[in-house]
């Protein structure tokens, strides 16, 4: 055997005894690109969602089918756009239009065009929500200017026609305000302390706020099924953020499904039969959200 031979014969039996090894031993991957879908709202007829997707750095507003089979880009400029929420009739997209010094509640047609901007630049504000009647929109004023300590924050109503805002709700920090179907209650998030969050339910006007949640845990993120007998809400009681349904005096708290990760904002389909929520979760070095769909508990009698 010459030496050539010789030595292109341990060339490859090295290289197959490397490649052995890379075959039986497991390699580490790291996830470098990572996705935000977030804060989905259904529309009044239940077949297409509002969401939010980052495109260059920026969030923007999507419009998806339900079926998946269409989705298209609502806002194409260089702000941030977060909350959306659709109206009553099925024609706007109220959401919060954010620059680096401004967070204003703004209105637009689900088929784009310009935005319409409804509270003063200096006010900052977040979570808008549709009265019922489609002529006024609440909101609440940012409860997180000195993150992560929690300021004072009041919830307001705007009259879309007169242009005018009063205060339905102040004192503490007040957030995630939303009305019931018939308009005669309003749930939302009160901060009791530093660090206990519950989901409170008031007269339509702000008065006689009842705590419904009553727990040691972080709970909020209300919404109103669409018959006005229960709350969906956010929680971390069981450990991670999950989804839960409650009757709306807060008897019969329900687990909606076992998650991991952070569950929160949930929405109802308009029958009733399914919630939406989205769930975010840390990944190596980044962070990613995706929408959830479950099918709502049945009410316990």
């Amino acid at each position: 055997m010459n030496a050539l031979y010789r030595m292109t014969s341990i060339v490859i039996c090295a290289a197959l005894s490397t490649a052995a090894a890379q075959e039986t031993t497991p390699l580490t991957a790291r996830q470098i690109s990572h996705a935000v879908f977030d804060s989905p709202s259904l529309s009044p007829d239940g077949r297409h969602m509002v969401y939010i997707d980052v495109v260059a750095g920026r969030e923007q507003l999507f419009i998806r089918s339900l079926d998946g089979k269409t989705d298209r880009q609502l806002t194409t400029d260089s702000l941030d756009h977060e909350d959306p929420a659709w109206s009553p009739n099925g024609a706007q997209i109220a959401f919060v239009s954010i620059t680096k010094t401004t967070e204003r509640i703004a209105v637009m047609s689900v088929e784009g065009g310009a935005p319409d901007l409804l509270t003063p630049a200096g006010e900052r504000c977040i979570h808008p929500a549709w009265l019922p009647d489609g002529q006024h929109l609440g909101y609440c004023t940012d409860d997180d200017l000195a993150p992560p300590k929690k300021n004072d924050s009041d919830i307001k109503v705007i009259d879309l026609a007169a242009r005018t805002i009063r205060v339905l709700i102040t004192g503490g920090t007040n957030t995630y305000p939303v009305w019931s179907p018939d308009g005669r209650s309003i749930a939302f998030r009160r901060m009791l302390g530093g660090t206990n969050s519950e989901v409170f339910v008031a007269d339509g006007d702000g008065r006689n706020a009842r705590n419904v949640t009553n727990s040691p845990a972080f709970d909020g993120w209300p919404a109103w099924s669409p018959d006005g007998r229960r709350l969906a809400f956010a929680s971390n009681r069981d450990g991670d953020y999950q989804i839960h349904v409650m009757d709306a005096d807060g008897s019969h708290v329900q687990l909606v499904a076992r998650t991991t990760g952070r569950a929160t904002a949930p929405k109802w389909s308009p029958d009733g039969r399914m919630l939406y929520f989205p769930i975010c979760r840390r990944v190596d070095e980044g962070f990613d959200c995706n929408i959830y769909e479950a099918v709502a508990p049945i009410p316990k009698q």
